[in-house]
Parts: C-alpha cells; structure tokens; sequence
C-alpha cells in the first residue's frame, strides 16, 4: 500500500491515537507549507510568504489579550503549527516515541486528551507569564508548535514511570526520569532566550503532565471524565413486553450498556462468546 493508505489504515483501524494526532499535525504543515514553496518560487521570492504569514497570524497564539480576544481559537490551533521542518519532525517523533509507552500502561483513550489539556496549559502560562513578568512587558510575541501537548505526555509518562529505561543515540540506557529533569532544567534556563514564550509553553504541559498523573494516582482522570462528555449513548434499551417473563429471563441493562460500550470502543469482533449470547438474548428477549 501506498505511505498516505498506510497512515489512513493505521488511523482507521488502530486503537493508538498516536497516529490520529500526528497525521492532524503533518496535513496541517503540509497544506500550508508546500503552496508556500511555490508561491515563494514563483511569485514573492524566498522569506516572502503571504501564505506562512497569514496562517501565523490567524493560527498562532498571540501573548496580548487584546490581541487574543480577537483570536479567541488561537489556544487550541496554535498546537498544531509549526514553524519549520525540524520543529515538526522532533515534535513528532518525540509523541510517537512516548505516546507509546504511555498507551501502552495508560491505554490509548487519554493521550488525544491529555496532548489537548497539555497545550491549553502550555498557551496558559504563557499568556500569563508575558502579561505578568516585568521583564516580558510590552513584548509582541507569539507561539507556535505541538511542543506543550508533547512535554505533558512526555513528563506524565515519567511520572507514571520514572524508573522505564529508554536507549538513546550516543547516550545508551537513560531512565525517563532524568530524562524529564534534563527538558524541564533546559526549558528553564532557556526562559531568557530568544525562545522564552516557547520555553515557558513547555512548562506550563508539563506542569500539567505532572498533575495529571498525581490526580490519577488518587482516582481523579480529568481526562476520563472529558472524554465521557462525548461518550456515545448506548441506543438499544431491553424492555420487557412479555409479562409472564422475570427479572432473571434476560441480562441486566447494566451489562447490555456494558457490552455496547464494549462494541462502541474496540468493535463487535472483540466480544467473548459470552458477551455475544448475552447481547443475542437481549436482542431476542426486546423483539
């Protein structure tokens, strides 16, 4: 199969998110950037783009509130621009090497979630820290990039795990751990950069991650509970319309809902046999 059939199966029919989020990230960089190259080409010359320009001011987000309340969409767009080929391909490559790890003990519902709550975050302190610090006022700044959504799964999965060991180009074994304490020292030394907004959006996802998995640890899944707002309903209801029948002739609604659920996430195939004749006894006892 061709790469883009390859990309569409692995969305369509694996249960990781992983591939939803960086195919939405790569569609969008692609269709901005590559009529850009031939406007540049043909039209406005090199560095001249009215396509990169247009597409930064209205997707970027903006560290002035006047300036925000105008672009009020800017907080969750902004996570899924780039600025350049690099930017996108660490982003990317870094998501999809711990998306997988987190997927793997956490299960695939929460990473579109949390990458989603790391980056409105990530624009959070952001926005804050250039309206707040005296030394960012007045400053006309913007931000782009996958960057907070990444490092809140990034620093989650550390947490969740500080003790995983990964293998590094050049480094060998390095524990997720002083893995995260590494990007959280280097983003805080880079707060008097020329790339501080971006720096203070890393901190502000993996804040997030941190907290996300200290919650969870005590039974609290902001991101599970976000997710069950769009939790569809299951349609089928079982009622008895034969009188004579008990209580114990058919399954319970709770374990209809279940097993609908069941279907709704992962497929009728995924059924045990058990599961199937409930369902079937269900179907027979409704007609």
């Amino acid at each position: 199969m061709t790469l883009w059939q390859n990309i569409s199966y692995k969305i369509k029919y694996t249960q990781s998110k992983l591939f939803l989020l960086i195919g939405i990230n790569v569609a969008v960089y692609l269709l901005i950037n590559i009529p850009a190259v031939f406007e540049q080409l043909f039209v406005s010359g090199f560095g001249n783009s009215r396509i990169i320009a247009f597409s930064h001011e209205y997707l970027q987000l903006p560290a002035q509130f006047n300036e925000l309340l105008h672009r009020f969409w800017t907080p969750v767009t902004y996570m899924f621009i780039h600025a350049d080929i690099f930017h996108i391909l660490f982003n990317m490559l870094w998501l999809y090497w711990m998306g997988q790890i987190f997927e793997e003990y956490l299960g695939h519902k929460r990473t579109i979630g949390l990458y989603l709550m790391g980056g409105l975050a990530g624009a959070f302190f952001f926005v804050l820290a250039f309206n707040t610090i005296p030394a960012f006022e007045g400053a006309n700044a913007s931000v782009v990039g996958a960057s907070a959504g990444v490092m809140a799964i990034i620093i989650a999965t550390a947490t969740l795990l500080p003790d995983y060991t990964i293998h590094l180009f050049l480094f060998g074994p390095v524990k997720l751990k002083w893995l995260a304490i590494f990007y959280i020292l280097i983003d805080f030394l880079s707060m008097a950069g020329s790339n501080a907004g971006g720096s203070i959006a890393h901190l502000g996802g993996a804040l997030l991650g941190f907290i996300y998995i200290k919650r969870l640890q005590r039974g609290s899944d902001w991101v599970g509970n976000v997710n069950n707002l769009f939790k569809p309903k299951p349609k089928m209801r079982v009622v008895s319309k034969n009188p004579e029948k008990t209580a114990s002739s058919y399954p319970a609604q709770d374990e209809i809902d279940r097993i609908l659920d069941k279907i709704s996430q992962s497929g009728y195939d995924n059924l045990t046999r058990q599961e199937k004749e409930v369902l079937f006894r269900a179907s027979k006892d409704e007609r």
